[in-house]
């Protein structure tokens, strides 16, 4: 038997999927005019500025070579970043939900001290020159690939997501399987982690996104460009095609037109695509993460 729509139901899905609808094409449009530009001839964008519509006259796809005019650069950089991505997110994933899960526990006695110890960092912290004396001198940072993993390891807000997350698993669950002789970790890995998907799902986009994002580490510790991270690696670009703009304007020498803003919207395609592609992998968990994190304890 359907059941009939109201009035009312009707026109909230009406205006609710319009002002959706609008806000997504607010999002896709900046990303397209990207793109665009990214394949618009340098002079053009300079005289015009941006186009909605790629013009076949005025294609052109300089600012890609300029970008990939060393492709080995690229690559490497491009290793690197999905080397940090994927250990850093998967270590990161499992300190924050085994963190989250403890604390979750209400057996465990210490729970709310040591939840408070961690919402104390979140408000009060060293500063960031007694944190880069202790990286570089004493942890030996310098130019080692872990010195872009670590540093991003744990969140103490990802934490409490987590901890928001587990405390709606019934705890029952993990008094049943202790009672059949199964340990913590076999309870975690077993039935807690397995329950929490959606969790992990959303856990996964965030920490992905900011070790894919992160240029401020490599620019700390990273001395030489073996280790850069793209991020770092396409500004670096950017900065050098600036600084040979400015050399050329003031001494008068003739470099021809350098695609310096087409540059910078290549670079953002460069950097931008595949974390973009993981996105629908994991929409249908993130959703579902958020609001059960949310509403959770």
């Amino acid at each position: 038997m359907k059941i009939k729509k109201g009035k009312d139901t009707i026109t909230f899905n009406i205006v609710a999927y319009t002002l959706v609808g609008l806000f997504a094409l607010a999002c896709i449009i900046p990303f397209y005019l990207i793109v665009v530009g990214s394949l618009t001839d340098e002079r053009t964008i300079i005289t015009d500025g941006y186009q909605f519509f790629l013009n076949a006259k005025n294609f052109s796809l300089e600012s890609y070579q300029m970008a990939l005019k060393t492709p080995e650069t690229i690559l490497r950089a491009y290793g690197v970043t999905l080397f940090v991505t994927i250990a850093g997110t998967v270590l990161s994933i499992l300190l924050t939900t085994m963190t989250g899960y403890v604390l979750a526990r209400p057996d465990f006695p210490w729970r709310n001290g040591i939840s408070f110890f961690f919402f104390f960092t979140t408000l009060f912290n060293g500063g960031l020159v007694p944190w880069y004396l202790l990286c570089t001198q004493y942890l030996g940072f310098t130019n080692r690939i872990y010195s872009l993993i670590i540093p991003g390891l744990f969140s103490v807000w990802n934490m409490i997501i987590a901890k928001s997350f587990m405390k709606g698993i019934p705890f029952e669950m993990t008094e049943a399987a202790k009672i059949d002789g199964a340990g913590d970790f076999y309870i975690f890995y077993k039935i807690i982690f397995p329950m929490s998907k959606p969790l992990v799902a959303t856990l996964t986009l965030f920490i992905a996104l900011a070790y894919w994002n992160d240029w401020y580490n490599c620019m700390l510790f990273m001395s030489t460009g073996e280790n850069w991270n793209l991020q770092y690696t396409l500004q670096n670009i950017l900065n050098s095609t600036e600084a040979l703009k400015r050399v050329a304007a003031q001494t008068g020498m003739q470099v021809g037109q350098l695609p310096s803003e087409g540059l910078k919207l290549a670079m953002t395609v460069i950097a931008t695509g595949p974390i973009v592609l993981l996105y629908p992998f994991l929409q249908k968990y993130f959703v579902k993460g958020l609001t059960i994190g949310a509403v959770k304890g």
